[in-house]
């Protein structure tokens, strides 16, 4: 019986090691050399000899059938890595190995190696290149590659004669170094974040419970989908696990909170949700089931935003019970207990240039208590300090029983009442008229206005009622109220001083009406923010990208002001806004056009704001702040104060005190 074999020897060096094999034999085997760089000389060599050593045994493997007809088929690879083959007739090995010719057999081995030693680094890629070209279909090598590859060789021989040269003495140094780091080495992490580490596993951790619920909402899709195909038993079976799944939940935020049978009650969900993708995996329902639940989730979450918006504007212009109740004690007490002659003020002072003189407009009793205590707490001569608050009648008893009580150290108070002021009315303050006519009315109280909740406009902020009011607008009427002051700093009753201010009595304006600190930064508080530039009052007069700048600590110089007429720009632009299509309501946007190229812009660290809606505000800048500002909806003596802020207004609240014990404590 004649048999057939096809005998295949496989050499090649890749990464230190030469492989010699023959495979589909009956009788295969397989060689393998590995050696180190320092032996890659000696290896090159004796690779004739382990070449012959192979094709002798394969012969002889051969030659144990008589009938056998066999060749060899020779694989390696050239340098850009494809794997080339050639064949060698069987005939000339067998007639090899009967005369046993050596000499013979080494010019067959030389066919299909190239001795290192004999052959230059050029001269391997030239045989290589022969090879190549007597293989039909080969592909062109790249010059580039080619190139890289001739370089490489090149570094790699020259690794090679380095070793191979390399003196015994060092040889041995590098020995004794690489057994001394394998003794020292340690095979364990320290100080290093390892997710696996249970000191670096976050307690907050919800992606089981994320899970959970994504597991709940695919089995509602998959449970309307079956029971519209009356497929019941499938149906029963998810309608249980969601409610296994919801129970496990319960009221958890993290996955430390859930039930402990809360994974099992997963992986049986996961079982579940399998049987019923398998039997809708092509399913169109679920494409459409899924789309309705995600428009219905995005009509739930903007109804959601529109909600939380209202409710936030409405908590930040509801007055908090305490302060009402410190208001109305105080006000009782004033009418049953105030005899004026005994609180006369220091007449001299409120008018004296040369004096350090405030101006602080409110309502709130317990917010200026604590601006003024904490100016002159930092205050270095507080008796120089002259402070004039404004408010309006309802409040101006508590605002002035207060201060009687608690006159601040050494420092002048004057509490006045805005209407008792005859000259603001509605013929000469336009924005006076403006908040008594019924158009304002109706944008305000009116429920089906455009800018109401359900009419989904979302901008609710311009809604609150301090707009209406004119003590948020006396701070264009200065020279008016103060007739006879130069200087005047203007501080926000939502602020807290944290060091001395007298210094900004000294800053030269250089000409300008109002020192502020500028807010914009990159793209954000810049005028094209608080101005409508469509209408081409605003965009033929102004620049977009000019700086905005903040109220709240300004310090106005009042002779200017009277040069340049402030009021009266004021005035001019307010008549044209009557319509509101130049800017929202609001006392930001008519104070960066009336003092528009007159602001003088005082150092960041004079004045930082946003700890009344920025809970990322750098601590840094707080410490280092001459006032901090609690501008926006989270004013510090409302519940909805960022924590963390809260410390710098509360340690200038006076706990002591009988009212506020009395309304705090008990509340």
């Amino acid at each position: 019986m004649e048999i057939r074999r096809s005998i295949l020897i496989i050499f090649f060096l890749f990464q230190g090691t030469i492989i010699v094999s023959s495979a589909q034999s009956e009788f295969s085997f397989l060689r393998k050399f590995s050696f180190s760089n320092r032996l890659v000389g000696s290896i090159f060599s004796d690779m004739k000899e382990m070449v012959e050593m192979a094709v002798n045994n394969l012969v002889q493997t051969a030659m144990m059938s008589s009938t056998c007809q066999e060749s060899i088929t020779v694989a390696y690879t050239n340098p850009s890595g494809a794997i080339r083959t050639f064949k060698i007739n069987f005939k000339e090995l067998s007639s090899l190995n009967q005369t046993k010719e050596t000499a013979g057999l080494g010019h067959i081995s030389n066919e299909l190696l190239v001795n290192r030693s004999e052959l230059s680094l050029t001269s391997r890629l030239e045989a290589n290149d022969q090879t190549r070209s007597q293989i039909q279909n080969d592909e062109p090598i790249d010059p580039i590659k080619r190139k890289r590859e001739l370089l490489r060789q090149k570094r790699r021989e020259k690794r090679t004669m380095d070793l191979i040269h390399m003196s015994q003495e060092n040889e041995t140094k590098i020995q004794n170094a690489a057994i001394n780091r394998t003794k020292n080495f340690v095979n364990k992490v320290q100080d290093r974040y390892s997710i696996w580490r249970v000191l670096y596993q976050n307690p907050m951790s919800d992606s089981v419970l994320m899970l959970m619920k994504d597991q709940i909402i695919m089995a509602k899709v998959y449970a309307s989908i079956f029971y519209s195909k009356k497929e019941l038993d499938l149906y029963q079976l998810l309608i249980m696990r969601i409610k296994e799944n919801q129970d496990a939940i319960g009221d958890a935020s993290s996955d430390n909170e859930l039930h402990e049978s809360a994974l099992e009650q997963a992986k049986a969900m996961g079982h579940a949700l399998t049987s019923a993708k398998d039997k809708l995996h092509k399913s169109e329902e679920i494409e459409r089931k899924i789309r309705a639940i995600l428009q219905l989730s995005e009509e739930k979450i903007n109804s959601a935003k529109k909600q939380n918006t209202f409710l936030v504007q409405h908590a930040a212009k509801t007055v908090p019970k305490p302060i009402h109740c410190l208001h109305l004690q105080l006000t009782n007490d004033y009418y049953n207990y105030y005899k004026e002659e005994k609180f006369e003020e220091e007449k001299s002072k409120l008018e004296d240039s040369s004096l350090y003189h405030y101006a602080v407009f409110s309502d709130n009793v317990l917010a200026t208590s604590v601006v003024i205590n904490s100016t002159v707490t930092h205050a270095n001569e507080p008796h120089k300090h002259v402070f004039h608050i404004v408010t309006d009648r309802l409040n101006f008893p508590a605002m002035k029983m207060w201060f009687m009580m608690h006159p601040p150290n050494h420092a002048t108070i004057e509490v006045q009442n805005i209407d008792k002021f005859k000259w603001l009315n509605s013929s000469y303050c336009s924005v006076l008229r403006q908040l008594e006519s019924a158009r304002i009315k109706e944008y305000y109280f009116k429920f089906n206005h455009p800018s109401s909740l359900s009419a989904g406009h979302e901008n609710l902020k311009y809604r609150n009622p301090k707009y209406l009011s004119m003590l948020n607008h006396l701070r264009f009427y200065m020279p008016e109220v103060y007739p006879k002051l130069n200087k005047i700093l203007f501080l926000d009753d939502d602020v807290v001083v944290q060091r001395d201010l007298t210094p900004l009595w000294s800053v030269n304006l250089k000409g300008m009406v109002n020192g502020a600190v500028e807010t914009c930064k990159e793209s954000f508080h810049r005028f094209d923010t608080y101005l409508n530039f469509s209408n081409p009052k605003i965009s033929d007069n102004f620049d977009p990208r000019a700086c905005g700048w903040a109220f709240g600590m300004n310090m106005f110089d009042l002779k200017e002001w009277k040069k340049r007429n402030i009021t009266g720009i004021y005035h001019y632009w307010q008549d044209l806004n009557e319509d509101r299509k130049l800017w929202k309501l609001g006392s930001l946007p008519p104070g960066l056009i009336t003092f528009y190229n007159l602001t003088f812009p005082l150092n960041r660290t004079w004045h930082v704001l946003g700890l009344g809606y920025d809970p990322a505000v750098d601590p840094k800048e707080i410490e280092s702040a001459a006032v901090v500002h609690y501008n926006g909806n989270y004013k510090p003596w409302l519940d909805l104060a960022i924590a963390k802020y809260k410390q710098y207004w509360s340690n200038y609240v006076r706990f002591d005190n009988p009212y506020i014990q009395h309304c705090f404590m008990n509340d």
